[in-house]
């Protein structure tokens, strides 16, 4: 057996020394094959993960925010042909946010930015076609905003003003929207980029807003249609809200009392989403005199004096006349037919004495009063709940038997059906009057799937597969360095540390071949049952010698 020798530095050197040229370069080259390895182990292993910090990127914008980045020393990849830009994922946020706050990216259109630096000499003409450029590039870059759209174009057509009124045009607007893939939009989205436009310019009706996806398909035309055939889905959302609501209420309030999946409730609502208005004039005639109030009142009175009739022509009637006397006034003289007193409104005549003339008066009155009139102004609330009808079931109670048996179930009381009742129409907001209905029953609930049992990774084959490839890259990176450093580097320095072996002939290798040792303190060790002459010889085993 050879002697063991302390593992050093000093040991290594003299081990390399002895190694002849060849096995010496062998060795530096496994060395540096090794190291390198290692190291791009490593720095393969802590390579950062990298995310899509803009896509579908102008070229425009690219250079400005690539040119940002090596500024910010934010390391970066292309991908899709340049048109994606990628930074390590824990940059991704905050290298947008500082980006952002200096106007990256601005978008392939162009905004406001372009009347930033006014020429001098510009017409007017010009003026307003700038104007108008910018105001589509803005408008392009808010719609851009939205989740679902890639990219988006707007085209304004703005009327000169004009003095004349007959000749005034509306303004009008055309939306083009490139929809990610797979993305679409809904109605509400579309009526807010209707609206968004129409709001931006001065004058434009969202009737006169067309909104085109890039597949050519009108969008604006869904919502427009909807207003004429059943109800939109504006008006469909608003009822489920509402059924959503109620139902809510009813489930919240029962299961404190029954249990958590003890209950289940259903809410039909039938909205009135029909809009009128009117107008309604009452008048109330004027029943007690101290009600009354005049308006306005005229009073016309006339007196007429005439010659009265003179009779059948001959002797009697040319008569001259007689002689006048004075009338005697009484207290109260008896109503005669000569002594009428004339009345409002009408008129009297008092013939002369003698018949020789009358006395016609009239008098006219005329009064207006103000009349008790009322003027009600009615406008319906547009989604209001006309009727609301609930049904809700309640599971059977459970009682638990004795330890070991399984639980039964038991039908509620009536008075406990009368108390779920009560409690559900007050949670419903229950009207009578409105003709709400409430339909509550108690059941038993069929007996779901129990939930499965969380199995340990090592049982879960699934979990092991995801588990592995995740955790691969870092297991071989880890058997690799083992097998390079026990079973490459480590047999090359055990190789350099070990002695030479002596020459056969040599007084070492003849103690080898014979068993003899020597000890750590340098002292000879014989084998067992080895025996020393008187001469100094070593016999073995009393039949061999040395």
């Amino acid at each position: 057996m050879a002697q063991a020798l302390a593992f050093s530095p000093d040991a290594l050197i003299e081990g390399f020394n002895r190694l002849d040229n060849n096995r010496k370069i062998g060795l530096m080259v496994a060395l540096a094959a090794v190291v390198a390895i290692v190291v791009g182990a490593v720095m393969w292993a802590r390579t950062p993960n990298y995310r899509v910090l803009f896509a579908n990127v102008d070229g425009r914008d690219g250079g400005a925010i690539l040119a940002q980045l090596t500024q910010m020393n934010v390391p970066y990849r292309m991908a899709e042909g340049g048109n994606a830009i990628l930074v390590p994922e824990e940059m991704v946020y905050d290298t947008r946010l500082k980006l952002a706050g200096q106007g990256l990216p601005k978008g392939g259109s162009t905004g406001f930015e372009l009347l930033d630096n006014p020429r001098l000499g510009v017409s007017q003409f010009a003026e307003q076609v700038n104007y108008q450029r910018a105001l589509e590039g803005e408008l392009s870059r808010t719609i851009e905003s939205i989740s679902a759209i890639r990219g988006a174009r707007v085209h304004l057509a703005i009327p000169r003003p004009s003095v004349f009124v007959r000749d005034a045009q509306q303004p009008s607007a055309s939306v083009l929207v490139d929809l990610g893939s797979g993305r679409v939009l809904d109605a509400e989205q579309v009526a807010g980029i209707v609206h968004l436009v129409s709001s931006s310019v001065t004058g434009l009706n969202p009737k006169q807003v067309t909104v085109v996806d890039q597949q050519g398909n009108v969008l604006s035309a869904r919502n427009e249609g909807s207003a004429t055939v059943g109800l939109d889905p504006t008006q469909i959302t608003y009822r489920k809200e509402i059924e959503r609501d109620i139902m809510t209420r009813i489930e919240s309030i029962l299961v404190p009392v029954v249990g958590p999946g003890n209950v289940r409730a259903q809410v039909a609502a039938d909205v009135d989403f029909s809009n009128v208005e009117q107008t309604s004039e009452t008048f109330r005639p004027n029943a007690r005199p101290e009600d009354t109030a005049v308006r306005s009142r005229q009073d016309n009175e006339s007196q007429t004096t005439g010659t009265g009739a003179g009779g059948v022509p001959g002797a009697l009637s040319n008569q001259p006349p007689g002689a006048a006397t004075a009338p005697i006034a009484a207290a109260n003289p008896p109503a005669a037919a000569g002594n009428a007193q004339p009345a409002a409104g009408g008129t009297a005549a008092a013939p002369a004495a003698g018949g020789d003339g009358t006395v016609s008066r009239q008098r006219e009155s005329t009064v207006n009063y103000e009349l008790d009139k009322t003027i009600r102004y009615t406008k319906s609330q547009v989604g209001g709940i006309r009727r609301v009808s609930a049904a809700v079931v309640v599971n059977f109670r459970r009682v638990d038997g004795k330890p070991g048996d399984a639980p039964s179930f038991k039908a509620l009381s009536p008075k406990e059906i009368e108390q779920i009742t009560n409690l559900s129409r007050e949670a419903m907001g229950f009207s009578k009057e409105r003709g709400d209905t409430l339909n509550v029953v108690n059941a038993a609930f069929p007996a779901g799937p129990e939930a499965p049992a969380v199995k340990p990774i090592w049982e879960d084959p699934q979990a092991m597969l995801e588990l592995a490839g995740k955790q691969a890259g870092n297991v071989l990176i880890g058997l690799l360095v083992a097998y390079l450093v026990f079973g490459v580097l480590r047999p090359a320095v055990n190789r350099l540390t070990e002695p030479p072996e002596p020459a056969p002939d040599s007084p070492e290798a003849m103690l080898a071949a014979s068993g003899v040792t020597i000890g750590e303190d340098g002292q000879i060790v014989l084998p067992a049952g080895a025996v020393v002459t008187a001469d100094g010889k070593v016999v073995v085993n009393a039949e061999g010698e040395l």
